[in-house]
C-alpha cells in the first residue's frame, strides 16, 4: 500500500471468536494477520517476530484474559512500544475500566470496526515510536535473571557430566535403537522461566506413536482426582440451562473453536478428569530399555545440553509441556514460572521414589515454594537429596 492510511499492518490477533476474527481477516487490504488462541503461544510468536505492528486481543480467553496478557508483556518488556488493543463483542464496562487502569492502549466493545481500529493502531504506532526515540524507555517490572554463581555452577557441572557420561549415553542410544525403530531421542516444546518456550531434549523411553495413544490411557493418570466425572461443553452448564433463548450465564469465550460460557469453562477446568499433570504408573507405552533408563533417570541426561544453552538449570522447577502450562496461568500458580526451570527440584526429592500418590495441589505448592525460597546452597542440598531418589522403586 502506498498511502499511510491504507498501509497493511502486521497484526497478531489473540483469540478464538470466529466472528471477531473474520471481521479482521476479511480486510486483507488493512491487515496481515497472525493468530494465537491463548497467551502462551502469543508470547512465543511475539518473542520471535519483532516486526509485528500491533496486537489485538479478545478480552475473554482460556487461561489469561486479554488484560492479563498485556500486563505480562509489559512486565517482561516484550513489544513494549507495540500498540495493544483489547476487543469484546459485547459491551463490557467492567473490563474497559480495568484496561484503562492498566494503561492498555485502547479497548473496543460492541461495535467493532476494523477500519477504525486500523487507524487507531497507525496513530498509536507513530505516537509510541516517536516518544520511545526521545527517552521514554519501556519499564520492565520484573524479569528473572539467573544469579552468576548458579549459572557458573550449571556450566561447570553440565560440561563435566556430559564428558564423563558420554560413553553411557552412547551405549544407551545404541540399545534404544536396537529395541525399536525411530529416533533415539526426542524434542518437545516446554515452558520454563517466565513462560518462555524452548526445545526440551530427552532420550526416548517409549515406543513410537506414544503421544497419539495418550487419550486412551488418561484413566490411569496418577494425578486424576475423579475419572468418573464427565463434564461437557457450554450446553451443559446448569446456569445456562435455566436461561431462555440460548443465553449464556456469563461472558462467552472460545476454546479450540468451541463457544463456552466463562463460568462453565472455569468449572470444567477445575474439575474434569483430565488433570494438569500426566503421570501413569506402569505405562504400557514404555519399552524395556525405556523402563531401565527411566528408573535410573538416564533418559534425563540430554537435558544437560539444555542447561549448557541456558534454557534450564541443574536445580529448578520442571519445565512443563504447553498443554499443562496453559492451565497454570492463574495468579495462584503462575509463581512457579518466576523461578528457574531445572532438571531436578524440590518436588522430585520430596515425593519421587516414595510410595503413594502426589496430588496436583501438593506438587504445584512445592513448585511455588521453591520459586520463592531457592538459593545456591539450598540447590546443593537438593542435589545431594536427589541421588538416593534416582533409583526409585516404583515405575512412574
Amino acid at each position: 500500500m502506498d498511502t499511510e492510511t491504507g498501509k497493511q499492518l502486521r497484526i497478531l490477533y489473540i483469540g478464538g471468536n470466529p466472528h471477531l476474527f473474520s471481521a479482521f481477516e476479511s480486510r486483507t487490504d488493512l491487515f496481515h494477520l497472525k493468530r494465537s488462541e491463548n497467551g502462551l503461544t502469543a508470547f512465543n510468536l511475539l518473542n520471535n517476530d519483532p516486526l509485528i505492528d500491533g496486537i489485538i486481543s479478545e478480552v475473554y480467553l482460556p487461561g489469561m484474559n486479554g488484560i492479563e496478557i498485556a500486563k505480562m508483556l509489559k512486565a517482561k518488556g516484550i513489544h513494549g512500544v507495540t500498540p495493544f488493543i483489547v476487543v469484546s463483542q459485547e459491551a463490557d464496562e467492567k473490563h474497559k475500566k480495568q484496561a484503562f487502569e492498566q494503561r492498555i492502549d485502547d479497548f473496543y466493545d460492541a461495535d467493532i470496526n476494523p477500519e477504525k481500529i486500523h487507524s487507531r493502531v497507525l496513530f498509536l504506532k507513530k505516537y509510541k515510536d516517536f516518544f520511545s526515540k526521545y527517552g521514554d524507555s519501556v519499564e520492565k517490572a520484573w524479569e528473572y535473571k539467573i544469579p552468576l554463581a548458579k549459572r557458573l555452577f550449571d556450566i561447570i557441572v553440565s560440561s563435566l557430566a556430559l564428558i564423563l557420561l558420554s560413553p553411557v549415553i552412547l551405549v544407551v542410544m545404541l540399545l534404544i535403537r536396537l529395541e525399536s525403530k525411530g529416533k533415539v531421542y526426542y524434542t518437545s516444546k516446554r515452558v520454563g522461566t517466565g513462560y518462555r518456550i524452548f526445545e526440551f531434549y530427552k532420550l526416548r523411553s517409549m515406543r513410537t506413536g506414544a503421544d497419539s495413544a495418550l487419550k486412551e490411557l488418561k484413566h490411569l493418570n496418577q494425578y486424576d482426582i475423579d475419572s468418573s466425572v464427565d463434564f461437557s461443553e457450554a450446553g451443559d452448564c446448569p446456569r445456562c440451562a435455566k436461561l431462555a433463548g440460548g443465553e449464556l450465564c456469563s461472558p462467552a469465550l472460545y476454546s479450540e473453536g468451541k463457544k463456552i460460557c466463562e463460568y462453565w469453562f472455569n468449572e470444567t477446568s477445575k474439575k474434569k478428569a483430565s488433570s494438569t499433570f500426566i503421570k501413569i504408573k506402569d505405562d504400557p507405552r514404555v519399552t524395556k530399555v525405556g523402563k531401565f533408563i527411566r528408573n535410573t533417570s538416564i533418559d534425563e541426561l540430554p537435558q544437560l545440553v539444555n542447561v549448557l544453552k541456558g534454557d534450564m538449570s541443574i536445580v529448578g522447577n520442571r519445565p512443563l509441556p504447553l498443554y499443562e502450562a496453559e492451565l497454570l496461568t492463574s495468579d495462584d500458580w503462575s509463581e512457579r514460572f518466576m523461578g528457574p526451570a531445572g532438571i531436578t527440584g524440590l518436588w522430585q526429592v520430596e515425593k519421587r521414589g516414595k510410595k503413594g500418590k502426589m496430588s496436583e495441589e501438593e506438587r504445584k505448592g512445592l513448585d511455588n515454594q521453591y520459586a520463592k525460597s531457592y538459593s545456591f546452597w539450598g540447590d546443593i542440598k537438593l542435589i545431594l537429596r536427589t541421588i538416593p531418589a534416582l533409583f526409585q522403586k516404583e515405575n512412574v
